[in-house]
Protein backbone atom coordinates (compact mmCIF):
# COMPACT_ATOMS: atom_id res chain seq x y z
CA UNK A 1 0.00 0.00 0.00
CA UNK A 2 0.86 3.44 -0.61
CA UNK A 3 4.35 3.14 -2.67
CA UNK A 4 4.55 6.19 -5.19
CA UNK A 5 7.14 4.25 -7.05
CA UNK A 6 7.67 0.85 -9.20
CA UNK A 7 11.31 0.33 -8.27
CA UNK A 8 12.74 -2.15 -10.84
CA UNK A 9 12.95 -5.09 -8.93
CA UNK A 10 9.62 -4.84 -7.18
CA UNK A 11 6.49 -6.69 -7.50
CA UNK A 12 5.73 -6.19 -3.99
CA UNK A 13 2.55 -9.06 -4.36
CA UNK A 14 4.99 -11.80 -5.91
CA UNK A 15 7.66 -10.73 -2.87
CA UNK A 16 5.50 -10.66 -0.39
CA UNK A 17 2.94 -13.85 -0.69
CA UNK A 18 0.11 -10.89 -0.56
CA UNK A 19 -2.33 -9.86 -3.22
CA UNK A 20 -4.54 -7.59 -0.19
CA UNK A 21 -3.85 -5.84 2.75
CA UNK A 22 -5.75 -7.55 6.04
CA UNK A 23 -8.70 -6.04 7.45
CA UNK A 24 -8.54 -4.61 10.70
CA UNK A 25 -10.29 -7.50 12.47
CA UNK A 26 -7.94 -9.81 10.43
CA UNK A 27 -5.13 -8.19 12.15
CA UNK A 28 -6.42 -8.93 15.71
CA UNK A 29 -7.08 -12.44 14.71
CA UNK A 30 -3.59 -12.74 13.63
CA UNK A 31 -2.18 -11.62 17.24
CA UNK A 32 -4.15 -13.41 18.95
CA UNK A 33 -3.46 -16.79 16.73
CA UNK A 34 0.38 -16.23 17.43
CA UNK A 35 0.16 -15.08 20.97
CA UNK A 36 -1.49 -18.82 21.68
CA UNK A 37 1.86 -19.82 20.23
CA UNK A 38 3.88 -18.24 22.27
CA UNK A 39 4.34 -20.22 25.35
CA UNK A 40 7.86 -18.91 26.75
CA UNK A 41 7.83 -16.82 29.81
CA UNK A 42 9.07 -13.40 29.50
CA UNK A 43 8.73 -13.03 25.79
CA UNK A 44 9.38 -9.78 23.96
CA UNK A 45 6.94 -9.83 20.97
CA UNK A 46 6.43 -7.14 18.79
CA UNK A 47 3.54 -6.54 15.83
CA UNK A 48 5.13 -5.73 12.49
CA UNK A 49 3.38 -3.87 9.65
CA UNK A 50 5.51 -4.86 6.54
CA UNK A 51 4.66 -5.11 2.60
CA UNK A 52 4.18 -1.26 1.63
CA UNK A 53 4.52 2.03 2.84
CA UNK A 54 3.16 2.21 6.40
CA UNK A 55 3.94 6.24 6.52
CA UNK A 56 2.22 6.44 3.39
CA UNK A 57 -1.41 5.37 3.52
CA UNK A 58 -3.96 7.80 4.24
CA UNK A 59 -3.41 9.00 7.96
CA UNK A 60 -7.12 7.42 9.82
CA UNK A 61 -6.18 4.26 7.91
CA UNK A 62 -2.85 3.93 9.55
CA UNK A 63 -4.42 4.79 13.07
CA UNK A 64 -6.91 2.42 12.72
CA UNK A 65 -4.27 -0.14 12.21
CA UNK A 66 -2.45 0.94 14.90
CA UNK A 67 -5.97 0.92 17.14
CA UNK A 68 -6.04 -2.42 16.95
CA UNK A 69 -2.98 -3.34 18.66
CA UNK A 70 -3.50 -1.17 21.43
CA UNK A 71 -5.35 -3.77 23.94
CA UNK A 72 -2.35 -6.13 23.30
CA UNK A 73 -0.12 -3.20 24.69
CA UNK A 74 -1.99 -1.73 27.46
CA UNK A 75 -2.37 -5.64 28.71
CA UNK A 76 1.52 -6.47 28.30
CA UNK A 77 1.03 -9.28 25.60
CA UNK A 78 3.12 -7.62 23.23
CA UNK A 79 5.91 -4.97 24.02
CA UNK A 80 6.26 -2.77 20.95
CA UNK A 81 5.67 -2.50 17.13
CA UNK A 82 7.45 -2.35 14.50
CA UNK A 83 7.00 -1.15 10.67
CA UNK A 84 8.54 -0.11 7.37
CA UNK A 85 8.15 2.61 5.61
CA UNK A 86 10.45 4.91 2.63
CA UNK A 87 12.82 7.76 3.81
CA UNK A 88 10.76 10.06 1.63
CA UNK A 89 7.65 9.57 4.00
CA UNK A 90 8.98 10.38 7.47
CA UNK A 91 8.61 13.62 8.91
CA UNK A 92 8.08 15.40 12.72
CA UNK A 93 3.71 14.87 12.53
CA UNK A 94 4.61 11.04 11.50
CA UNK A 95 6.84 10.66 13.99
CA UNK A 96 4.77 11.84 16.56
CA UNK A 97 1.82 10.23 15.55
CA UNK A 98 3.55 6.88 15.08
CA UNK A 99 4.97 7.46 19.41
CA UNK A 100 1.48 7.81 20.35
CA UNK A 101 0.71 4.69 19.09
CA UNK A 102 3.73 3.22 20.60
CA UNK A 103 5.87 2.24 18.12
CA UNK A 104 8.98 1.43 19.14
CA UNK A 105 11.19 0.80 15.48
CA UNK A 106 11.16 2.14 12.67
CA UNK A 107 12.72 0.28 9.38
CA UNK A 108 13.54 2.09 6.21
CA UNK A 109 13.98 -0.07 2.97
CA UNK A 110 17.56 2.55 2.12
CA UNK A 111 18.38 -0.49 -0.02
CA UNK A 112 21.89 0.86 -1.23
CA UNK A 113 23.48 4.35 -0.11
CA UNK A 114 24.92 5.13 -2.99
CA UNK A 115 23.29 7.61 -5.23
CA UNK A 116 24.16 5.84 -8.79
CA UNK A 117 22.44 2.36 -7.84
CA UNK A 118 19.37 4.33 -6.21
CA UNK A 119 18.71 6.37 -9.60
CA UNK A 120 19.51 3.05 -11.49
CA UNK A 121 17.17 1.05 -9.24
CA UNK A 122 14.13 4.38 -9.67
CA UNK A 123 14.19 4.32 -6.03
CA UNK A 124 12.81 8.16 -6.16
CA UNK A 125 15.22 8.94 -2.71
CA UNK A 126 18.47 9.72 -2.75
CA UNK A 127 21.05 8.74 -0.41
CA UNK A 128 21.28 12.10 1.62
CA UNK A 129 17.01 11.60 2.29
CA UNK A 130 17.87 8.40 4.09
CA UNK A 131 20.38 10.28 6.13
CA UNK A 132 17.98 12.54 7.03
CA UNK A 133 15.03 10.52 7.76
CA UNK A 134 17.23 8.23 10.11
CA UNK A 135 18.31 11.86 11.84
CA UNK A 136 14.70 12.17 12.98
CA UNK A 137 14.03 8.76 13.63
CA UNK A 138 16.81 8.59 16.10
CA UNK A 139 15.96 11.94 17.65
CA UNK A 140 12.04 11.20 18.19
CA UNK A 141 13.71 7.91 20.65
CA UNK A 142 12.86 5.40 17.84
CA UNK A 143 15.06 2.18 17.34
CA UNK A 144 16.20 2.68 13.73
CA UNK A 145 16.79 0.05 11.26
CA UNK A 146 18.13 0.04 7.69
CA UNK A 147 17.28 -2.61 5.39
CA UNK A 148 19.38 -2.88 2.32
CA UNK A 149 19.95 -4.86 -0.83
CA UNK A 150 22.89 -6.65 -2.76
CA UNK A 151 23.17 -7.00 -6.28
CA UNK A 152 21.29 -4.17 -7.41
CA UNK A 153 21.89 -2.17 -11.12
CA UNK A 154 25.07 -0.68 -10.92
CA UNK A 155 25.99 -2.36 -7.41
CA UNK A 156 29.76 -3.76 -6.68
CA UNK A 157 31.14 -5.51 -2.84
CA UNK A 158 32.87 -2.19 -2.69
CA UNK A 159 29.31 -0.11 -2.92
CA UNK A 160 27.47 -2.82 -0.68
CA UNK A 161 30.44 -2.36 1.90
CA UNK A 162 29.99 1.13 1.84
CA UNK A 163 26.22 1.31 2.28
CA UNK A 164 27.14 -0.59 5.32
CA UNK A 165 29.52 1.81 6.91
CA UNK A 166 26.74 4.53 6.34
CA UNK A 167 23.77 2.22 8.42
CA UNK A 168 26.69 1.69 10.94
CA UNK A 169 27.31 5.33 11.44
CA UNK A 170 23.72 6.84 10.98
CA UNK A 171 23.11 5.03 14.06
CA UNK A 172 20.96 1.93 13.16
CA UNK A 173 20.67 -0.76 15.70
CA UNK A 174 19.43 -3.61 13.07
CA UNK A 175 19.65 -4.65 8.85
CA UNK A 176 18.27 -6.52 6.90
CA UNK A 177 20.29 -7.98 3.65
CA UNK A 178 18.37 -8.79 0.80
CA UNK A 179 20.34 -10.26 -2.11
CA UNK A 180 18.49 -9.09 -5.12
CA UNK A 181 16.15 -11.56 -7.12
CA UNK A 182 14.64 -11.11 -10.63
CA UNK A 183 10.67 -11.41 -9.87
CA UNK A 184 7.96 -12.00 -12.40
CA UNK A 185 6.99 -8.81 -14.33
CA UNK A 186 9.34 -6.58 -12.85
CA UNK A 187 11.70 -3.81 -15.04
CA UNK A 188 14.28 -5.94 -13.68
CA UNK A 189 12.49 -9.23 -15.50
CA UNK A 190 12.44 -7.17 -18.97
CA UNK A 191 16.12 -6.43 -18.60
CA UNK A 192 17.48 -10.04 -17.93
CA UNK A 193 15.23 -11.04 -21.10
CA UNK A 194 17.20 -8.59 -22.93
CA UNK A 195 20.47 -8.89 -21.23
CA UNK A 196 20.91 -5.54 -19.35
CA UNK A 197 21.06 -7.14 -16.18
CA UNK A 198 22.40 -10.21 -14.53
CA UNK A 199 22.10 -10.77 -10.71
CA UNK A 200 24.22 -12.50 -8.89
CA UNK A 201 25.11 -15.89 -8.68
CA UNK A 202 24.68 -17.71 -5.12
CA UNK A 203 28.02 -18.11 -4.45
CA UNK A 204 28.57 -14.63 -4.86
CA UNK A 205 25.71 -13.62 -2.74
CA UNK A 206 26.47 -15.85 -0.22
CA UNK A 207 30.30 -14.21 0.16
CA UNK A 208 29.45 -10.37 -0.47
CA UNK A 209 26.68 -11.62 2.62
CA UNK A 210 29.52 -13.17 4.80
CA UNK A 211 31.37 -9.90 4.45
CA UNK A 212 28.36 -7.70 5.36
CA UNK A 213 27.28 -10.04 8.02
CA UNK A 214 30.98 -9.55 9.84
CA UNK A 215 30.88 -5.90 9.72
CA UNK A 216 27.82 -5.75 10.89
CA UNK A 217 28.33 -7.67 14.09
CA UNK A 218 31.83 -6.23 14.43
CA UNK A 219 29.38 -2.70 15.04
CA UNK A 220 27.19 -4.28 17.18
CA UNK A 221 24.08 -4.16 14.07
CA UNK A 222 22.09 -6.85 14.22
CA UNK A 223 21.33 -8.74 11.33
CA UNK A 224 17.55 -9.49 11.62
CA UNK A 225 16.72 -11.34 8.00
CA UNK A 226 19.40 -12.43 5.14
CA UNK A 227 17.84 -13.77 1.93
CA UNK A 228 14.17 -13.11 0.97
CA UNK A 229 11.12 -14.86 2.88
CA UNK A 230 10.30 -17.90 1.07
CA UNK A 231 6.94 -17.56 0.03
CA UNK A 232 5.29 -20.01 -2.17
CA UNK A 233 5.53 -18.43 -5.24
CA UNK A 234 9.58 -18.42 -4.43
CA UNK A 235 9.72 -21.92 -3.86
CA UNK A 236 7.81 -22.95 -6.86
CA UNK A 237 9.69 -21.04 -9.07
CA UNK A 238 6.39 -19.46 -10.37
CA UNK A 239 7.32 -15.83 -9.68
CA UNK A 240 11.08 -16.17 -9.14
CA UNK A 241 13.12 -15.96 -12.76
CA UNK A 242 16.66 -15.94 -11.78
CA UNK A 243 19.09 -14.64 -8.86
CA UNK A 244 20.49 -15.96 -5.58
CA UNK A 245 17.59 -17.46 -3.90
CA UNK A 246 17.85 -20.08 -1.46
CA UNK A 247 15.58 -21.58 1.18
CA UNK A 248 17.99 -21.85 3.84
CA UNK A 249 20.38 -18.38 2.37
CA UNK A 250 21.34 -17.40 6.40
CA UNK A 251 22.51 -21.08 6.85
CA UNK A 252 24.60 -20.88 3.64
CA UNK A 253 26.41 -17.42 4.98
CA UNK A 254 26.79 -18.99 8.40
CA UNK A 255 28.61 -21.68 7.40
CA UNK A 256 30.94 -20.11 5.21
CA UNK A 257 32.21 -17.54 8.01
CA UNK A 258 32.78 -21.57 10.26
CA UNK A 259 34.22 -22.67 7.04
CA UNK A 260 36.79 -20.20 6.73
CA UNK A 261 37.80 -20.04 10.65
CA UNK A 262 38.02 -23.92 10.51
CA UNK A 263 40.22 -23.52 7.36
CA UNK A 264 42.09 -20.88 8.69
CA UNK A 265 43.00 -22.88 11.85
CA UNK A 266 43.46 -26.82 10.63
CA UNK A 267 44.87 -26.21 7.04
CA UNK A 268 47.90 -25.02 8.95
CA UNK A 269 48.00 -27.89 11.56
CA UNK A 270 50.29 -31.35 11.17
CA UNK A 271 49.39 -32.93 8.44
CA UNK A 272 49.85 -36.11 11.03
CA UNK A 273 46.97 -35.18 12.74
CA UNK A 274 45.24 -37.32 9.44
CA UNK A 275 45.42 -40.40 11.96
CA UNK A 276 43.47 -39.03 14.69
CA UNK A 277 40.02 -38.31 15.94
CA UNK A 278 39.14 -34.38 15.80
CA UNK A 279 36.42 -33.08 18.63
CA UNK A 280 35.35 -30.19 18.43
CA UNK A 281 33.23 -28.52 20.76
CA UNK A 282 30.91 -25.56 19.50
CA UNK A 283 28.18 -23.47 21.50
CA UNK A 284 25.25 -24.97 20.70
CA UNK A 285 23.51 -21.83 19.10
CA UNK A 286 26.39 -22.28 16.15
CA UNK A 287 26.96 -25.95 16.07
CA UNK A 288 24.69 -26.70 12.80
CA UNK A 289 26.67 -23.81 11.10
CA UNK A 290 29.96 -25.59 12.46
CA UNK A 291 29.00 -28.19 10.79
CA UNK A 292 27.50 -26.79 7.63
CA UNK A 293 24.97 -26.53 5.64
CA UNK A 294 25.03 -30.21 4.13
CA UNK A 295 27.83 -31.14 6.53
CA UNK A 296 30.14 -29.23 4.02
CA UNK A 297 32.09 -27.97 6.65
CA UNK A 298 32.30 -31.22 8.69
CA UNK A 299 33.40 -33.20 5.00
CA UNK A 300 36.41 -30.13 4.66
CA UNK A 301 37.74 -31.21 8.19
CA UNK A 302 37.75 -35.04 7.18
CA UNK A 303 40.30 -34.90 4.61
CA UNK A 304 42.49 -33.30 7.56
CA UNK A 305 41.36 -36.58 9.85
CA UNK A 306 40.59 -39.70 10.62
CA UNK A 307 37.15 -38.97 12.25
CA UNK A 308 35.47 -35.72 13.07
CA UNK A 309 33.03 -34.94 15.95
CA UNK A 310 30.93 -31.96 17.26
CA UNK A 311 29.95 -31.41 20.50
CA UNK A 312 27.92 -29.13 21.87
CA UNK A 313 29.28 -26.85 24.79
CA UNK A 314 27.32 -24.13 26.46
CA UNK A 315 30.04 -22.61 28.14
CA UNK A 316 31.33 -21.37 24.70
CA UNK A 317 30.30 -18.22 23.12
CA UNK A 318 29.73 -16.87 19.74
CA UNK A 319 31.99 -18.50 17.34
CA UNK A 320 34.33 -20.03 20.17
CA UNK A 321 35.58 -23.57 19.61
CA UNK A 322 37.68 -25.99 21.39
CA UNK A 323 38.88 -29.04 20.54
CA UNK A 324 41.08 -32.27 21.34
CA UNK A 325 42.53 -35.06 19.41
CA UNK A 326 41.87 -38.33 19.89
Amino acid sequence: MACPFRCVFCNQQKISGHFKSPDFNEVTRTIRTYLNTFKAPNKQVEVGFFGGTFTGIPETIQEKYLETVQPFLQAGEIQGIRLSTRPDYIDKNILERLKHYGVTTIELGAQSLDDAVLKKSRRGHTAKQVEEAATQIKAAGFDLGLQMMIGLPGDTLEKSLATADKIIAWGASNTRIYPTLVIKDTVLHHWYKEGKYQPLSLDEAVNWSKSLLIKFENAGVQVIRMGLHPSEGLLNGEEWIAGPFHPSFRELVLTEIWYDLLTKHFDSQDKSFTAKQLNLEVSPKEINYAIGYSGKNRKMLQSFFREVRFYSNEKLDGREFRFHLT
